[in-house]
């Protein structure tokens, strides 16, 4: 069994309202090395298979590194280098900053746990975030950004900008530990940016389990503050406008063999990469292979980006089971968290 995470302790339970799926439809993925050659898996409904364990774990940054200027494929000898020096054993997982480094060496010493400051107590993220296939690049392509052309995000308007500068007069003078509000959604267990919809790369506990029905797929993210998202097939009328929720509300698709997912009706506060309530995404997701997922995405935002934009995932096939991501059980430690910081002051301040 592979480690993936600290806090993963506790396999979870299948929630009940897909505890009812019956065996038929969980389907059954065909070897490739033992036919040598591949068909496309079918629900009994007949739609393509998607059910199973996937990853999406990857060093390939979002954006494109800046050394990479307009080089949106890696050579393969790039690539093959890049693959050696970033799944050798011992290497960080939690790096994932360091593909953007251009020099070698210099990659090499931040993937080196032992060259990390000695006052910075942390476990040993090559243990316990490692796993049995190691983290690596799932593609050439030089950034998850497909469009546009340059492989980054397009800057933010006047309105996104105007939104930034009023909650920055909200907050004031206060410091990022003056209150519990003002602590990140994520250490606060109330969303994570990367859950989705869109799905990113999460820095560890990346593995997502499809579950379907002739009228559902549920995709269920193991490092995950929401609940699993639950995306009706049935062609049901979006929800009132007055509805606004952290991951939106989702409606599903099938176009031939790919499965379709619009998202819109976020909220004020889920600001993904500074976006506004007005945030639509659309994802793509196709079975290409008995271990792999095409995932595509593209956003849109007239009220953020001045055109929409488009990026490129691979979902490979993993093994299960999946673990449960508690975020420190009801967020306790947020008291904690301020009570150090409060002690801090107090020690800065000269006090006892």
């Amino acid at each position: 069994m592979s480690h993936r995470s600290l806090a993963a302790w506790v396999t979870v339970s299948v929630i009940g309202c897909l505890a009812t799926l019956p065996v038929a439809a969980q389907g059954q993925v065909q070897s490739e090395a033992d036919t040598g050659t591949w068909t496309l898996p079918r629900t009994p409904d007949g739609q393509p298979d998607l059910q199973g364990f996937w990853t999406t774990q990857t060093f390939t940054p979002l954006e494109r590194p800046d050394h990479l200027a307009d080089q949106a494929f890696y050579t393969e000898e790039e690539w093959t280098q890049l693959q050696a020096q970033l799944t050798v054993d011992g290497a960080d997982p939690l790096a994932r900053s360091v593909i953007t480094i251009a020099d070698p060496e210099e990659r090499a010493r931040v993937l080196d746990q032992t060259h990390r400051d000695e006052t910075y107590v942390h476990y040993d993220n090559a243990i316990w975030l490692a796993t049995r296939v190691p983290k690596g690049l799932s593609t050439r392509r030089t950034s998850l950004v497909t469009d546009p052309p340059d492989g980054r995000i397009p800057p933010r308007n006047d309105a996104a900008r105007a939104r930034a500068a009023a909650r920055r007069a909200k907050r004031g003078d206060r410091g990022a530990f003056d209150a519990h509000e003002l602590r990140p959604l994520s250490e606060r267990c109330i969303a994570y940016g990367y859950n989705g919809p869109p799905l990113q790369p999460p820095a560890y506990n990346d593995v997502h389990q499809f579950f379907q029905t002739p009228d559902h797929v549920v995709i269920f993210t193991e490092q995950n503050n929401n609940p699993p998202r639950i995306i009706p097939l049935d062609g049901r009328p979006a929800i009132s406008e007055k509805i606004r929720m952290y991951p939106g509300d989702s409606r599903g698709r099938w176009e031939g063999d790919t499965l379709v997912v619009e998202s819109s009706h976020f909220n004020d506060e889920t600001a993904w990469q500074g976006s506004s309530r007005h945030l639509r995404v659309v994802e793509r997701f196709r079975r290409v292979s008995a271990d792999r997922i095409h995932y595509t995405f593209t956003v849109e935002d007239p009220n953020t980006w001045d055109q929409p934009w488009s990026a490129e995932i691979p979902m490979m096939a993993t093994e299960g089971p999946m673990f449960e991501y508690a975020c420190h059980e009801g967020n306790h430690d947020l008291r904690h968290i301020l009570e150090v910081y409060r002690n801090i002051e107090r020690q800065e301040a000269g006090g006892q």
